[in-house]
């Protein structure tokens, strides 16, 4: 099993919190959070990974190493200019000769990710999107699903009275190789505003499953103190 975790991002809203260390690297439960990532993808059978980074690059090296102490081997891909979602992807398109997860490092979550890969088994599908419920969906990643799950619709940060689903990306995805045909190469890309779109207009097979447990993006000091609260618990 093969993953990808985007750890790029500069944390700007977390600020003063990450002005000498990247996101990633923030402590939930004293321990890093791309510590958390990576012992959770290895519990579902992972064994190489690749890791984005853009921001502070030498810090999550000089945690993570090779990766050997979570039974993972870890790569790395420099980002001078950060390519999207997609795009951070579609930089290492030779890393996936089989399908694999995509993980925003930012969300911290203990999930099970076999869900991903079953339903995506299950149904033939190209992508299969955790999918969490949530009140106000105008600053997230709606997801419209018919009866069996398959994804009829997405639309990023609707406005209120657009609003037909209160399911959105959990940013943690099952993703097959073929998905990489619709990531331009060397270019911005993002997967809720270009690729999953683009996928659907071509009538690709995208499914999603209801998360059932916590999910937190870890992106204001607020929610940071919320995601600090839940590993304390999944410590005890």
């Amino acid at each position: 099993m093969k993953a990808m975790v985007l750890a790029a991002g500069k944390g700007t809203r977390l600020r003063p919190l990450t002005d000498n260390r990247p996101k990633c690297l923030m402590p939930l439960g004293g321990r890093p959070l791309i510590d958390w990532t990576l012992r959770w993808l290895r519990g579902v059978g992972v064994e190489e990974c690749v890791i984005n980074l853009h921001y502070l690059p030498d810090m999550v090296k000089g945690f993570v190493g090779d990766g050997e102490r979570y039974g993972v081997r870890v790569r790395y891909s420099y980002e001078p200019k950060l390519l999207g979602t997609a795009g951070a992807v579609r930089k290492v398109a030779d890393f996936f000769d089989e399908p694999f997860y995509v993980i925003y490092s930012d969300n911290f979550s203990q999930w099970d990710l076999l869900n991903l890969k079953n339903v995506s088994e299950n149904h033939g599908a190209v992508a299969t999107v955790a999918v969490h419920w949530r009140e106000d969906v105008t600053q997230s990643g709606m997801v419209e699903l018919d009866g069996d799950g398959r994804i009829v619709r997405l639309v990023e940060k609707p406005r209120p009275q657009d609003v037909t689903s209160h399911y959105v990306s959990a940013g943690f995805f099952y993703l097959d190789p073929g998905i990489l045909k619709y990531i331009p190469e060397g270019q911005f890309c993002d997967f809720g505003f270009d690729v999953f779109p683009a996928m659907l207009k071509a009538e690709e097979r995208l499914y999603a499953v209801k998360m059932d447990e916590p999910i937190i993006g870890v992106d204001t000091k607020e929610t940071y103190e919320k995601a600090n609260e839940l590993a304390e618990k999944l410590k005890r």
